[in-house]
């Protein structure tokens, strides 16, 4: 811990960061604004909830696109341009007209999702990078302001909504985050050799550097990729609806709330602890862990009632904000940490097609049991695959020994 401490230049760009981050997590606060939007617009449930979709999975492009513009224009032009296509996609929705209200999606879910893309993995990318001793640290440090932001965002929100309404909501917003950019952007920025100046690095750096087209032709990218898309999948049908299905298990409609704030912090939590772990006992075996506990915890919904379904539904936003913390460094440490931002890009189209096809396919089943049913097998598979993943690294280094 003493060598973070002296990186002191690393410790500012960390801290910057991580300010940005808890407001760019506005993306996972959407649960909120359901019910606000519905009513002022007319808009059936399942349509609002739909921007949630478009917002995860252009926020994958963003970070796709954002890696690679990383390497030409560097962190902070990419932190700046992100950040102002967010507050600018906030200021947009807030002046859309009942007849053009699915521009939403556009609006809300496309602009500003890419804009929070862009942003946040510029963030992550500069924090491994000063880090690269301590990487599950410092991307646990950044993605848990990134998800600890529900904490914070939702009782605002839903009282900013109640005194100044759903349009005004969004202009305080738009106009926060232009003011929260403006000020930090300056201080993201990558190290002047891809890498924390000193030995750790230049090690890192000795290793294979993948590019996305060689990442790409190997067998771990996809057990990576899918992993992560198949262990996803839960947190994103349950998201939009965790005030509604408070409710239905028995917690009434004041605990809505309540229930949003406890999986922002179990959220948070899981981004700091599980990249903290995997330093300790390995990315595989810790990526490992909390997708079972994901697959259990599905399972136990199909029949869980009150503090039951709290807690299953808190180990759940738990392991989800792990993936985040942990599937970043677990890129790195496969493919290299000079081209991570542009790899864990194309990693990350794993996550899109969780966020965009899981919601509406299983959608499609009315039953809620089984639809728990399948979300618990699907992250057992997705176990599966980081078994496989582990399987192949150690077969790849007993190969490299010999």
């Amino acid at each position: 811990m003493s060598a973070i401490a002296q990186n002191k230049q690393g410790l500012k760009i960390l801290i910057a960061g991580s300010v940005l981050q808890l407001f760019l997590g506005i993306i996972y606060v959407w649960s909120v604004f359901v019910k606000p939007v519905g009513d002022f617009y007319s808009w059936d449930v399942d349509g609002v909830k739909l921007t949630s979709s478009f917002m995860l999975s252009f926020f994958v492009a963003g970070i796709l696109i954002g890696g690679k513009l990383q390497m030409k224009a560097g962190a902070q032009r990419v932190v700046l341009l992100g950040g102002m296509m967010l507050a600018a996609g906030m200021l947009a929705t807030a002046f859309l007209p009942a007849s053009l209200v699915r521009l939403m999606y556009v609006t809300y879910g496309v602009i500003g999702g890419f804009g929070v893309g862009a942003a946040y993995n510029a963030i992550i990318s500069a924090a491994q990078k000063w880090f690269p001793q301590n990487r599950g640290f410092a991307t646990g440090i950044s993605v848990c302001a990134f998800g600890f932001s529900t904490v914070i965002f939702a009782p605002l929100i839903e009282g900013l909504i109640g005194r100044f309404g759903l349009r005004n909501t969004f202009i305080i917003l738009a106009a926060a985050f232009f003011a929260v950019v403006l000020a930090l952007f300056r201080f993201i920025r990558l190290p002047d050799d891809g890498g924390a100046a000193g030995a750790p690095s230049a090690a890192l750096l000795t290793k294979k550097q993948y590019t996305i087209t060689e990442a790409i032709q190997t067998k771990e990218f996809y057990f990576i990729t899918l992993s992560l898309m198949l262990a996803t999948a839960a947190f994103f049908i349950l998201n939009p609806s965790f005030k509604t299905l408070a409710a239905e298990r028995g917690l009434g409609d004041s605990a809505g709330t309540a229930v949003v704030m406890l999986t922002g912090v179990a959220n948070a939590l899981g981004r700091l602890g599980a990249p903290l772990l995997s330093d300790r006992i390995g990315r595989e075996k810790a990526a490992g862990a909390i997708i079972l506990a994901t697959a259990l915890c599905a399972f136990i919904l199909c029949f869980a009632e009150s503090l039951v379904f709290m807690a299953a539904i808190a180990v759940i936003a738990f392991c989800y904000g792990g993936f985040s913390g942990i599937y970043p460094v677990l890129t790195a440490d496969y493919f290299g940490i000079k081209n991570v931002g542009s790899n864990y890009g194309a990693v990350m189209v794993g996550f899109a097609l969780s966020a965009l096809t899981f919601p509406m396919l299983i959608g499609l089943i009315g039953d809620m049991t089984v639809k728990f049913i399948v979300l618990g097998a699907l992250a057992a598979v997705g176990a599966i695959l980081v078994v496989l993943l582990l399987l192949s690294k150690k077969k790849r280094k007993g190969v490299n020994e010999t």
